[in-house]
């Protein structure tokens, strides 16, 4: 439906454009612009959302726009490669049947970057959802200038890019660290021994060819979202009560070298004040213990990160794990935990019942309810396409952005 035009009344304003009886500030009244722009994001939500092409007239039906405006940003979607028509089915009856919209998969694409310790990756997908290339090369990331990093990096952004053969909407990149909101900034990525680094502008003149200026995210709130979005899954198996069910609230616990958390709930990511919500690699879980890369002593990395798992073997670092999952479970009443990155390999299976006993243990209300455990279906790629997913959604979110932008 349009958006509303103006307020429902208006009030004198003084020269500030504040009320002069009240010193409350007036809204601007909606622009033609912004109304366009509001019923291009409507009308485009319901095309990705439908479980079968819509046309121009079950679009204005379901706005309430007139036919001829449904048909004018239909027309606007479709010149910006956002939307392709599909021929419509045979007809069944009196009158002939209209083409059909639907997402388009040769439209504009996500690139989705990850900086790893011991890997980089790239992978671009398309409109509808779908990975159309994945690029990773292993490496120790470590000890290794910035600019010499993303320039590898870019490189196989590029690899990526010509594979997909599609033109790119935006780029997102996952860092394994501290990434403040909104303006990207790593304050803090220990085990790559980053501080205080910016590396969007950077890539954007790396990577001329994208839209908009990168968005920089932690890797595990990457992979979170890939999971909450259900793309780019590999193979995997669930574990319990509700397994196979679809997730809309969890925790996504990542293990690589270091251990990050996402939280999801209402299939959103929960990012905090700051941007950095979800450390749960930096929760003590032996107090007095080993020194972390971050300083401080003791922290869940130590004890359940790759090397430690490499050197201790799973059932070491299950109860640890469990512990620090079961606190964010008590705060967030989350009814699931999804253990993702090499927690997923099936070489550490034995985590999961661990943590469950951990869960039955420590979850205040584990009684009533007990908390499922599964293991990520997304992968080892599953931040690189949870990034590539951040970029089509903003796509999805705002339309007009990318018309305007290309």
């Amino acid at each position: 439906m349009p958006a509303p035009t103006s307020p429902a009344s208006a009030r004198p304003a003084d020269r500030d454009g504040r009320d002069s009886r009240n010193a409350r500030a007036v809204p601007n009244p909606a622009r033609q612009a912004s109304i366009r722009n509001a019923n291009l994001a409507l009308l485009y939500g319901l095309i990705l959302d439908a479980p079968a092409p819509l046309s121009r007239a079950a679009l204005a039906a379901a706005t309430g726009v007139t036919r001829a405006t449904a048909s004018a940003l239909a027309d606007a979607l479709l010149e910006a490669g956002l939307v392709a028509e599909v021929s419509p089915p045979p007809a069944t009856g009196a009158g002939r049947p209209a083409a059909g919209l639907v997402p388009a998969a040769d439209g504009p694409a996500g690139l989705g970057l990850e900086i790893n310790v011991d890997y980089l990756a790239a992978c671009v997908m398309d409109l509808t959802g779908a990975v159309r290339a994945t690029v990773i090369s292993a490496g120790d990331q470590r000890d290794r200038a910035v600019p010499e990093v993303l320039a590898d990096l870019a490189g196989l952004a590029r690899q990526a890019e010509a594979e997909a053969g599609l033109t790119l909407a935006g780029t997102a990149v996952a860092v394994p660290g501290l990434v403040e909101a909104p303006h990207g900034r790593i304050r803090s990525a220990p085990n790559l021994l980053w501080q205080d680094v910016e590396i969007g502008a950077e890539l954007r003149r790396a990577l001329p060819e994208t839209p908009f200026e990168p968005v920089v995210g932690n890797e595990a709130d990457f992979a979170a979202l890939a999971e909450a979005h259900g793309v780019g899954a590999d193979s995997g198996s669930d574990s319990g009560s509700d397994s196979g069910s679809a997730l809309t609230d969890f925790l996504y616990v990542s293990g690589e070298i270091g251990v990050g958390a996402g939280v999801i709930l209402d299939r959103e990511l929960f990012r905090g004040a700051r941007g950095w919500a979800g450390e749960i690699g930096h929760v003590t879980v032996v107090p007095g213990g080993v020194q972390c890369r971050c300083g401080a002593r003791g922290c869940l990395e130590t004890v359940a990160g790759l090397e430690a798992l490499r050197r201790d073997g799973p059932r070491a670092a299950a109860s640890a794990l469990g512990r620090a999952a079961a606190a964010a479970v008590n705060l967030f009443d989350l009814p699931a935990v999804v253990l993702g990155g090499v927690y997923a390999r099936p070489e550490y299976a034995e985590l999961v019942p661990g943590v469950e006993r951990a869960l039955a243990e420590h979850v205040i209300s584990a009684r009533w309810a007990p908390v499922a455990v599964r293991v990520s279906r997304r992968g080892t790629a599953a931040a690189v396409t949870g990034a590539a997913t951040a970029v089509i959604r903003r796509v999805h979110a705002d339309p007009a952005a990318w018309m305007a932008a290309r």
